[in-house]
């Protein structure tokens, strides 16, 4: 990557594509998952704070920041579901990674599609520690963009290989099927929650809608399933039925922000969850036995998107899938940034000094 002070890294939607095609999708998502385990066994390092949401009746504007002391990161991230009727993305996002020492940025990257994969790295990370066993069929209630992220990165980290799809928009399951192709999975499109469900070891939710909504009943979830519940992740936006979290041991990322967000927020705020963090840092059990029903309440936070930030980062130092961003304006005498911008309007001036 570029050493001038004033050049940063800036990864676009394309090189993002050519990069994590050059790794692997699966691959990738295995990676990532490692690189979010790795900071989560460091949890207690990190500065940790609900994101900061700017809410509209159209959708919610977001910034999620976290440093572990030495790098900062930040995502700017949004949830605009009305978006798909204009042709726009329901989420789109960007992050910074910075020096603390410093205050330099070191990368700048699009994290609309780092987003899904980050998102689709944790739910299968999370499940390893909570799904049953030698799980091998999952459901994916909602087969919008962050459904094949999902199917994939389970695939990879648990071996499912049995894929059932659920949508109100067949088109969407359609789109699915297509994109998953060829890829090692047995894939049944159903025509309810209840067909999509049955005999699902897991069973992922990830619907768009900005409302609270009842997805899955409690009525379909037999014992010992693993939910991973994506879609509720923000305040008014759930898809479970009160009764399936009475009865689920529910594991969440960071609690002062999912009492807001996540499927908890229809709870009583002392009803107990555990952190993820604490299963995997081996602090507390995550699935203890067969019947067991387990729930990943998943609202995504900072700490993960630091994690896809530097991995990111990392496999520059390697591959070519960036461009070098005049970002910072760095004066060759630092207190003389207005002679800077004088000497710019002179002929042959150098930009920088």
């Amino acid at each position: 990557m570029a050493a001038l002070l004033n050049i940063v890294p800036f990864v676009s939607v394309d090189n993002m594509m050519k990069l994590v095609l050059n790794v692997g999708v699966e691959r990738f998502l295995c990676e990532l998952a490692e690189a979010i385990e790795e900071d989560f066994r460091r949890w207690d390092l990190f500065d940790k704070t609900p994101r900061i949401a700017s809410h509209s009746r159209d959708g919610v504007i977001e910034l999620m920041p976290t440093s572990d002391g030495t790098t900062y990161g930040f995502k700017y991230v949004t949830g605009h579901p009305k978006n798909t009727k204009d042709g726009r993305q329901t989420v789109t996002a960007f992050g910074v990674l910075a020096d603390v020492g410093n205050g330099y940025p070191m990368l700048l990257t699009e994290m609309t599609i780092l987003t899904a994969l980050r998102t689709a790295a944790t739910s299968a990370l999370a499940a390893r520690y909570l799904a049953p066993k030698d799980a091998r069929t999952m459901a994916i209630i909602g087969n919008g963009a962050q459904a094949e992220f999902q199917a994939l990165a389970f695939k990879a980290l648990l071996g499912i290989d049995q894929l059932r799809l659920y949508d109100i928009d067949p088109a969407a399951s359609a789109k699915c099927v297509r994109n998953l192709a060829g890829l090692g999975l047995t894939i049944r499109t159903c025509t309810s929650v209840a067909e999509a469900v049955e005999g699902a070891e897991i069973v992922t939710t990830v619907t768009a809608d900005k409302q609270n909504a009842t997805i899955l009943t409690d009525n379909l979830v037999g014992s010992g399933v693993h939910i991973n519940a994506v879609g509720g992740d923000c305040p008014g936006k759930t898809e479970l039925h009160p009764d399936i979290l009475l009865r689920s041991d529910i594991f969440v990322e960071y609690p002062p922000q999912t009492r807001i967000e996540g499927e908890i927020q229809q709870l009583p705020s002392d009803h107990p969850v555990t952190e993820l963090w604490e299963v995997i840092a081996g602090r507390k059990p995550g699935r203890r036995e067969g019947r067991q029903v387990t729930l990943f309440d998943s609202v995504g936070f900072a700490i993960e998107d630091f994690s896809a930030l530097r991995y990111v980062r990392a496999k520059l130092a390697t591959l070519p899938f960036f461009e070098d961003l005049d970002l910072l304006a760095d004066p060759d005498e630092p207190r003389d940034l207005f002679g800077m911008l004088l000497r710019a309007g002179k002929p042959n001036a150098s930009a920088t000094g």
